[in-house]
């Protein structure tokens, strides 16, 4: 524990803007955009550089905090119980994609696994626009096959990454 504190601690906060410049962060949005008019699903992405205080003190995992921001960025709010969180730890060099009830009836957490795995092998190699335009291309594929995009297809969600 007193590693992971010391190494969130040490790590500045402008560090996730570091690994996403804003043309990444919009080609991102534009990537989120346009996968949300293939399917009905609600695509949040969520970057964090160093985890709060509180966090660390608490001794979340990286699925842990991903599924208090599942809340707290509203993508358990969605009308069909279709919102999905992609959420990327920087300092502890994780990712997690978190589907809410209605979209994981339908894909097993298998499929989101070996995204995850793939963004961070991505990452781990300096490729982070490619990692995630590539994460939201496979998500684009799973939803389009068991999720497809219906008359009325609201977009409940900001499609632009939110840094923290």
């Amino acid at each position: 524990m007193l590693t992971r504190l010391l190494k969130h601690l040490s790590s500045p906060g402008w560090w996730a803007r570091r690994a996403f410049r804003a043309d990444d962060l919009a080609a991102i949005g534009a990537a989120v955009k346009a996968s949300e008019t293939k399917q009905r699903g609600e695509i949040r992405i969520a970057i964090e550089g160093p985890l709060p205080l509180r966090a660390l003190l608490r001794e979340e995992s990286c699925r842990d905090r991903a599924a208090s921001l599942f809340q707290s960025l509203g993508v358990a709010a969605t009308r069909e119980a279709n919102g999905i969180l992609v959420y990327v730890q920087l300092v502890d060099r994780r990712v997690e994609i978190l589907a809410d009830h209605g979209i994981s009836a339908l894909i097993p957490p298998g499929e989101w696994e070996a995204i995850c795995r793939r963004m961070e092998a991505a990452f781990a190699a300096g490729n982070y626009r490619h990692g995630m335009v590539d994460a939201i291309e496979r998500i684009t594929a799973l939803l389009t096959r068991h999720f497809p995009a219906s008359g009325d297809n609201p977009n409940e969600l900001d499609d632009a990454p939110t840094l923290l």
